[in-house]
């Protein structure tokens, strides 16, 4: 019943924008019998199941991208994005809560960033196993050679590797739309560890950056996102009147 409602919700915002609408929704969820969280991110499915509703949809046809994302693989965000910029055309990115790394990276492909007052986008700093890239290249700054282990060394080189192709994809993304010293000034921000990874970059600071953000929300957005509830837990982590009674409020003639 849940997908049946998002569905419907789904081809009434197609109707009304005249698009295809597609969704990229990672929430995560908890295993009812053993508690432990599965952790869901961007992956090779996911791009592939991306690219071939863009290889479907036909090219002067607007796409409308729903993102709720915590990040994933460099590789699929990537092959997501230049998807996306390939397409001729609008594209259309929807963030309701969050699209962080990968999903940010994948946002910047969009002409038209469209999010909620409250959602963020972040970062896409690469990481190496589970260090930011920028943070490793620190070591060798900090050390003399001699004094830093091989297995750093390998790290260092693989690290600034990775953020230089994280910064090339960025920078493209962005010269289609901003001039090239511009793009190459906010890719050098998002890339190289100006802030930690899961910094805010909020829908005001977005727009000061230089990105097509908007924040009209369409309702459909909202009641498709209700349609993924978390799984029953014994005890809610929330809880809320959504319609209070505000005593002692009303009008007095």
């Amino acid at each position: 019943m849940l997908q049946v409602q998002r569905l419907r919700i789904l081809r009434r915002l197609e109707r009304q924008r005249n698009s295809l609408a597609i969704t990229l929704i990672h929430r995560q969820e908890t295993l009812s019998f053993l508690g432990f969280p599965i952790l869901r991110y961007i992956d090779i499915n996911d791009a592939e199941h991306v690219l071939r509703a863009i290889r479907r949809c036909e090219d002067d046809c607007p796409i409308d991208l729903i993102l709720h994302t915590p990040g994933g693989l460099v590789l699929s965000a990537g092959q997501i994005a230049h998807a996306l910029r390939r397409h001729s055309g609008k594209v259309t990115v929807f963030v309701l809560h969050y699209a962080m790394s990968g999903g940010t990276r994948i946002a910047l492909a969009a002409d038209e960033i469209v999010m909620d007052g409250n959602a963020v986008l972040g970062p896409v700093d690469p990481h190496i196993g589970q260090s930011p890239a920028a943070s490793v290249l620190t070591v060798l700054e900090r050390k003399e050679p001699r004094y830093v282990d091989d297995q750093t060394l390998i790290s260092a080189d693989v690290a600034h590797k990775a953020i230089n192709q994280v910064y090339g994809l960025v920078r493209d993304l962005l010269a289609e739309r901003m001039t090239l010293q511009k793009a190459e000034a906010l890719a050098d921000k998002l890339t190289t560890g100006t802030w930690t990874h899961d910094y805010p970059i909020t829908a005001r600071e977005a727009t000061c950056l230089g990105l097509p953000v908007r924040t009209d929300m369409p309702a459909e957005i909202y009641q498709f996102m209700e349609f993924f509830p978390q799984q029953t837990r014994t005890l809610p982590s929330v809880e809320y009147v959504p319609h209070p009674e505000r005593h002692g409020q009303g009008k007095r003639s």
